[in-house]
């Protein structure tokens, strides 16, 4: 065994670590210490990894060997590192709130989140996003968890950003309310005003979202019929509560256009795409065509008379 250990120390000896390494040997020279059980060499092993040659694979490692000896201590000492290391790994972010919420350290783990989204750069930044939004849903924060809505708005207005919001309201009902906390009569009626909140709330999201797109970001039509597609099924799903003839009123028409295709050496003939024409817009030019109209006749009056 001890002729096995040496193997590995002069074989992590011959690599240069400051040019580049591999996390494979520091990782197998460390199991190799697990299974004599020598859990201080393996430490030195890994410790001494992370302080040469830090890697993704050996912070993953080293912090999977303290969780299965419930070392907390050691892993936030780990996670310290890691991210000191990578601020902008979303996903060693996540998994240290995710132990601190193991441990029921809710603020702790709030407190994480926040210091993670206020990097100024992350390698996944959406994950990020969902998984504190998620963490606040799972503790019944709603409050908190519409004010995170809002502040990535604030950031992105991305089309999933507006779905996930208005799904969200669209089942968060307050203090977890159910039939069955209440007597019959009083449950039915307190469940039946959360789920008018409910609607309303999903609605006015909906609402935001379709407002931006139409005066904000005209150019994505796409996007708009998807946002008004989503609407009319969350509507469907309200039942008695839900409105859907409004929101199909706001559909677009979906029209086939061909358009040229441009490149260096100039036209490369012509390509279908689909169009989006919007109430809105139609009434537009409806109202084009009648002012065009009312010219010529206007145009052609004038003409006869110089005529006569």
């Amino acid at each position: 065994m001890e002729r096995t250990r040496e193997v590995y120390r002069e074989c992590l000896k011959l690599i240069p670590h400051e040019k580049f390494s591999f996390a494979k040997i520091w990782l197998l020279a460390a199991q190799f210490e697990i299974r004599q059980l020598n859990l201080k060499g393996a430490r030195q092993v890994l410790g001494n990894a992370i302080g040469k040659a830090p890697k993704d694979k050996i912070f993953k490692k080293y912090i999977e060997i303290e969780l299965g000896l419930v070392n907390m201590d050691r892993c936030r000492k780990l996670y310290e590192k890691y991210l000191e290391w990578a601020p902008e790994n979303c996903y060693a972010w996540s998994k240290y709130a995710e132990l601190e919420r193991s441990l029921s350290e809710t603020e702790r783990a709030r407190a994480i989140f926040e210091l993670a989204i206020s990097q100024p750069a992350l390698d996944m930044p959406e994950v990020l996003w969902k998984a504190y939004i998620d963490f606040e849903i799972s503790e019944g924060e709603f409050q908190k968890t519409r004010e995170l809505y809002e502040r990535l708005l604030d950031r992105t207005k991305h089309l999933k950003v507006w779905f996930s919001y208005a799904h969200f309201e669209a089942s968060a009902t307050e203090n977890g309310v159910t039939d069955s906390d209440l007597p019959e009569d009083e449950g039915q009626e307190s469940l039946h005003d959360q789920k008018q909140l409910c609607v309303q709330h999903s609605r006015r999201v909906f609402e935001r979202a379709v407002n931006y797109f139409r005066t904000s970001a005209p150019e994505l039509k796409e996007e708009r019929a998807m946002l008004l597609e989503e609407w009319l099924e969350v509507e469907k799903s309200f039942g008695e509560l839900g409105d859907p003839d409004s929101v199909r009123a706001k559909l677009p028409k979906k029209l086939k256009r061909r358009r040229q295709i441009e490149t260096e050496d100039g036209p490369a003939g012509y390509e279908e795409y689909i169009d989006y024409m919007f109430p809105e817009e139609t009434q537009t030019t409806n109202l084009k065509i009648l002012e065009a109209a009312y010219k010529w006749k206007k145009q052609k009056v004038s003409s006869d008379s110089d005529e006569d």
